[in-house]
């Protein structure tokens, strides 16, 4: 039976490593039609801006709302110590909940000056002045 799997896994990992030899991308300018933008008669406007900058607000977006979700446990947290009313396990509970978000927001702001330095400093390096 592990004979069968090994060749099986094996088998697929040749495919998988071959299959795009047999695909050849299309020859020829890229236009709006081949977009789809012509079906809707002109009305999407596709992005100018630079691929690096535009990641770069994607990613500041995505840990902006990452950032909202750990206040909120910390919320959370805060809202069940209030309410434990001297309960020690209820407030070890709350404590956890507040640890957790306190740790998830310097993980954030951790993560958001690590992107912010490195695209910076792509930008920097790969533009030409």
């Amino acid at each position: 039976m592990t004979k069968i799997t090994k060749t099986l896994v094996a088998l697929g990992i040749t495919a998988s490593m071959v299959a795009p030899l047999a695909v050849f991308a299309q020859q020829g300018t890229l236009n709006a039609n081949d977009l789809g933008v012509g079906a809707v008669g002109n009305t999407v406007k596709l992005g100018g801006a630079d691929v690096r900058q535009t990641a770069a607000n994607i990613i500041n977006v995505a840990l902006g709302f990452l950032g909202i979700i750990a206040v909120i446990i910390v919320l959370v947290g805060g809202f069940k110590y209030m309410i434990a009313g001297g309960d020690e396990t209820k407030t070890k509970e709350a404590r956890g909940w507040i640890i957790s978000g306190i740790i998830g927001l310097a993980i954030i702001l951790a993560g958001w000056a690590i992107t912010s330095f490195v695209i910076g400093q792509l930008i920097e390096a790969t533009t030409s002045t």
